[in-house]
């Protein structure tokens, strides 16, 4: 794994945490050092246990979910973290990793790639069911990274591309619906992306001071822990969905332009590695193509959708930007799914 760009982009994220609050700074050093931790235990594992366990976590983390849904911790209106005093836990975030390395072992399976269409509901419930929870808690952004990994992993296996036809067909007859249950403020976030204008002070209202914020850091930046958008909160979630723009305006252009760099990095790692299993043939290996296609989608996912919306060049979405963002649960549970990238 390309640990040096993970070690680089995490020390990013903990500068920009320490002109933004020492304590939140305190708190992540103490995340990273577990997940770097726990990257190699994992490591030490190895992926073999917890391919052959995969199912036993799949519905663990489906309990999970179940449990945050009913008494979870209340945070603005959405139930996504269980609080144990010392550690509020996302399971929505650990949940990813497992819910990929269960999807590779049943997209391998033979009796399941019969390709009937018996098999393709089986498999779609499979996503669904979590899709379902964590869409209700409610948490739009996660939801949709879960529905591109399935999509992704799905497209990208030998399931039959007939149903994988009437799949597609199926998801763009019954989106209608999905706008109908969307809440009033996701509404209002889709848009306001359209026409900032109608809502500069409501739904848009992050948005656009996150472009502004961006803007205001210029080449090279205000510096450390003199951003005045960020540091005068005037830019909201400046330390977890907003994170990018925080460190744009404490570093510039020029700080930007090397997190890139790093992202592009494990990117082009995660594309090789898809690509040499993807040519080897047997069925061990499909299933270490798939889980690298998981991952690849997980990090791609959530980096483009993330930077997108600090842009302005997409809806907010509530994404974490992967080790840049503060929060446990999103760095532990990334660096573990790196850990169980195959070699």
């Amino acid at each position: 794994m390309n640990i040096f760009s993970m070690f680089f982009l995490s020390a990013f994220g903990l500068f920009n945490l320490f002109g933004l609050n020492q304590g939140l700074f305190i708190k992540q050093l103490i995340f990273l050092i577990i997940g770097f931790a726990l990257f190699f235990v994992t490591k030490s594992i190895g992926a073999h246990f917890f391919r052959v366990n995969s199912k036993f976590f799949y519905w663990f983390f489906i309990a999970i979910l179940i449990i945050t849904y009913i008494v979870g911790l209340e945070v603005k209106g959405s139930r996504r973290w269980l609080n144990f005093y010392i550690f509020i836990f996302q399971g929505s975030e650990f949940f990813k990793v497992f819910f990929i390395l269960f999807l590779a072992e049943i997209l391998s399976v033979k009796k399941i790639l019969s390709n009937s269409f018996l098999n393709l509901v089986k498999i779609f419930g499979y996503f669904l069911l979590p899709f379902l929870i964590i869409f209700k808690q409610p948490d739009l952004g996660n939801a949709m990274v879960y529905f591109f990994i399935f999509a992704t992993m799905l497209t990208f296996s030998n399931f039959s591309k007939k149903y994988l036809g009437y799949l597609v067909g199926l998801i763009i007859f019954l989106s209608p619906i999905g706008w109908l249950l969307l809440k009033d403020y996701q509404k209002l976030r889709i848009l306001s992306f359209i026409s900032p204008h109608l809502d500069v002070q409501g739904s848009a209202y992050n948005m656009i001071q996150a472009v502004i914020t961006i803007g205001s850091g210029m080449f090279f930046g205000r510096g450390l822990g003199l951003g005045t958008q960020s540091r005068l909160f005037f830019l909201p979630e400046n330390t977890t969905d907003f994170a990018f723009a925080s460190l744009i305006e404490q570093f510039g252009f020029f700080g930007g332009f090397f997190v890139l760099i790093f992202f592009t990095s494990i990117t082009i790692y995660l594309v090789k590695k898809t690509i040499y299993f993807h040519y080897q043939g047997p069925d061990e290996d499909q299933k270490k193509f798939l889980y690298c296609m998981g991952i690849l989608t997980y990090f791609v996912s959530q980096t483009i959708i993330n930077l997108g919306m600090n842009m302005g060049i997409m809806p907010v979405a509530g994404i974490t930007l992967p080790l840049i963002s503060y929060g446990g649960s999103s760095v532990i549970a990334l660096l573990m799914g790196f850990a169980l990238i195959p070699q």
